[in-house]
């Protein structure tokens, strides 16, 4: 049998990966692998845009809702899950679209896992200690004197990513930045095309403020408020996620909900561009306007009938 085929659809916040994905899903009698990382977190809907009830009863969907916020996911738990879904939606078949925005997921399917060392608790609870007693700002600041490239692509409030990469240098000697271009040997176990969707940047900056509106008329800050109630911790990792953060702050009055707003659509504006960033550096990557969607339907037919 020859190997998967998978279509990557992957792009910046805000740009339409999941409304196109699900057109293309639904015309093709495909299905949906969500590669976003907080997509499976059950209660935490509004805020990552995750597709409603009636998308996914009308394409169906995996790896979404799939545990609680305080539950731990990693990307080599991702590969495992996704590995397993692949497999099965293979033997019926079924076209694969992969679609999110975590770049790190889409490459780990494409490249494996990078090889470096577990953790050790002390060296982890040093971090965590120094986190507790001067801030996330703390550990960002030496995650930039010792590798700046990685303190480019983690946000300086994302303690549990700030701790993995200073202790990786302390474990193996090297940078995780450096771990993270590592490309193992062995042929890929698919075959992959890559779709990245993209705007002009000024047309995708009016989507996310649009939408950042949207969500709040939605009732995202009762979401937040909600998961608060349930005791989920802002200091998990997904409750330091773009919003859940902005919107804890409100709740707790640390700032006004104007204030809030204007602070999430700039740190939504700097996300999207450290998203293009990081897909930037994937040679494989057909870039395409969401208004091509002719183009973008033609290319994948072809690599699907491609043998």
């Amino acid at each position: 049998m020859p190997r998967p085929k998978l279509i990557f659809i992957t792009g910046p916040t805000a740009v339409g990966k999941s409304g196109l994905g699900h057109q293309l899903a639904r015309e093709m009698g495909g299905e949906i692998l969500n590669a976003d990382s907080l997509q499976v977190f059950r209660d935490m809907d509004i805020g990552t845009a995750k597709p409603s009830l009636s998308e996914q009863r009308e394409v169906p969907h995996h790896l979404i809702d799939i545990l609680n916020p305080d539950q731990l996911f990693n990307v080599s738990e991702f590969r495992i899950r996704a590995q397993s879904v692949i497999e099965k939606l293979h033997l019926r078949r079924v076209p694969i679209l992969v679609i999110g925005g975590t770049g790190l997921y889409l490459r780990v399917l494409q490249r494996g896992i990078f090889p470096c060392p577990e953790p050790k608790p002390e060296i982890r609870k040093r971090w965590q200690q120094a986190a507790s007693d001067q801030g996330p700002e703390f550990l960002w600041s030496a995650l930039k004197e010792i590798d700046p490239k990685a303190a480019e692509r983690i946000h300086p409030r994302d303690t549990f990513r700030l701790i993995r990469a200073l202790e990786v240098p302390e474990l193996t000697g090297r940078p995780i930045s450096e771990w993270q271009q590592w490309r193992p040997e062995a042929e890929s176990d698919f075959d992959i095309l890559w779709i990245g969707l993209f705007l002009e940047r000024e047309a995708l900056y009016r989507r996310i403020n649009l939408r950042t509106e949207e969500m709040m008329t939605r009732g995202f800050l009762a979401e937040v408020e909600g998961l608060l109630a349930k005791g989920y911790s802002p200091e998990l990792k997904p409750m330091q996620s773009l919003g859940y953060r902005h919107l804890t702050r409100v709740i707790n009055g640390d700032l006004d909900l104007e204030e809030a707003l204007g602070l999430l659509k700039r740190d939504t504006r700097r996300y999207a561009k450290r998203q293009m960033t990081w897909l930037s550096k994937e040679a494989s990557l057909n870039w395409l306007s969401p208004q091509e969607f002719d183009k973008i339907r033609f290319t994948i037919h072809q690599f699907l009938d491609k043998s």
